[in-house]
């Protein structure tokens, strides 16, 4: 199937259009094979040799994510941090990379704990302030820029464009951590990005039945060579029937995201004027410090992401999330339905997550449901 005149909503519900050719099945088989025979000559002329580095069902699913990213190539990985480590394990010891002090949790304390081990010098700095990301830099040794945008849990935003140019100019890498912007938002390489990384146990996937990370590529250089060549070494290869629910959940991809968007938009301008709210953390509001970046490099939406801040403190939005019916109370997010969660008792001391913070992961449910539930959760809390 060519793609190059279909959208890429088309390409996505039909799996770039595969179809097996053995049977005439419109859903590809799943490959579970561990190993592959040789020709009569001893050569592998399939590509394939063993399931550590091979199997055709990954092979689909990265085609899909290469081309909703609009990259030459994509990768996928056991998990959304075994991507994510995967590019800083690419690096050499002694290398320094710029980070943001607002990130996924698990991301920030494995840069801060083993990195470190590994021999990688850390800055973090306030990724949406330019002057501070040029200002930690070290040209010629700084070796990667690593942003995250929006940037959970607090959903702020980085100019991608022009972290991009800073990392350039210091002879650096721009890696881009877009789990919640999604392709559909915003497809990071087309604003210099070299490197996208998902986890694609969230939106990618959005059904909350797979484990999985992805990486996408602006070219296919020697870098890309050196993480695809850890991938295979260290085993981290996606399982066939993970890569497999991942291909199904990608098909809805363009019907989930808008929909997870538009709920998002609609209760974040509801709870702004909430009682029992004191901020709405969400970049498609106006009064967002990062509404206009966002504007300018996401596409059809500002993101199925937001956190309110509950007025009371702690004590009020622990008891808020433990009243709520509808909402489910669970970490992880971007699955269809809608999860809670009380964000700093997950992330522990040194956190930059105030207590009073509940991170919401809107689904595909009735916003007038999803605002009730919380409405009265938000007033039993403050009684």
């Amino acid at each position: 199937m060519s793609t190059k005149s279909w959208t890429a909503r088309t390409l996505a519900a039909q799996a770039m259009g595969k179809v097996d050719e053995a049977t005439r099945a419109v859903v590809p088989p799943i490959h579970v094979t561990t190993t592959f025979l040789r020709d009569p000559d001893n050569q592998y002329r399939s590509g394939n040799i063993y399931g550590r580095a091979d199997n055709e069902t990954v092979r689909e699913a990265e085609a899909v994510i290469a081309m909703l990213e609009g990259a030459p190539a994509a990768m996928l990985l056991g998990s959304g941090m075994s991507a994510a480590t995967a590019v800083f394990l690419a690096l050499s010891p002694g290398d320094h990379v710029v980070a943001p002090n607002v990130m996924y949790w698990a991301m920030r304390n494995w840069l801060m704990t083993d990195a470190a081990r590994w021999g990688i010098a850390l800055t973090l700095v306030d990724m949406t302030d330019l002057d501070a990301l040029r200002a930690a830099v070290q040209p010629g040794r700084t070796k990667l820029v690593w942003i995250e945008t929006p940037a959970n849990p607090l959903w702020s935003i980085t100019d991608i464009a022009g972290a991009a140019r800073i990392a350039h100019e210091a002879g650096a890498r721009l890696a881009v951590d877009s789990t919640c912007a999604t392709p559909l938002l915003t497809r990071p390489t087309e604003h210099g990005a070299d490197i996208v990384m998902h986890s694609a146990t969230k939106y990618l996937n959005g059904h909350s039945d797979v484990v999985a990370g992805a990486l996408a590529t602006a070219r296919t250089d020697e870098f890309w060579d050196r993480i695809r060549r850890n991938r295979s070494m260290l085993g981290q290869i996606l399982g066939p029937l993970e890569a497999f629910l991942l291909l199904r959940g990608m098909r809805t991809l363009p019907v989930r995201v808008p929909a997870a968007c538009a709920a998002a938009q609609e209760l974040a301008e509801r709870f702004v004027a909430h009682p029992g709210v004191a901020q709405v953390l969400y970049p498609g509001l106006p009064g967002h410090p990062g509404h206009d970046v966002a504007k300018r490099q996401m596409q059809g939406g500002f993101g199925g992401m937001l956190s309110i801040r509950v007025r009371g403190g702690a004590q009020h939005a622990i008891g808020t999330a433990a009243r709520v019916e509808l909402w489910k109370r669970a970490t992880s997010l971007g699955g269809v339905e809608s999860l809670i969660e009380h964000r700093a008792s997950i992330e522990g001391a040194g956190s930059p997550c105030p207590d009073d913070l509940l991170r919401l992961s809107t689904g595909i449910e009735d916003p007038a449901d999803l605002f009730a539930d919380l409405d009265r959760a938000l007033r039993a809390a403050n009684a």
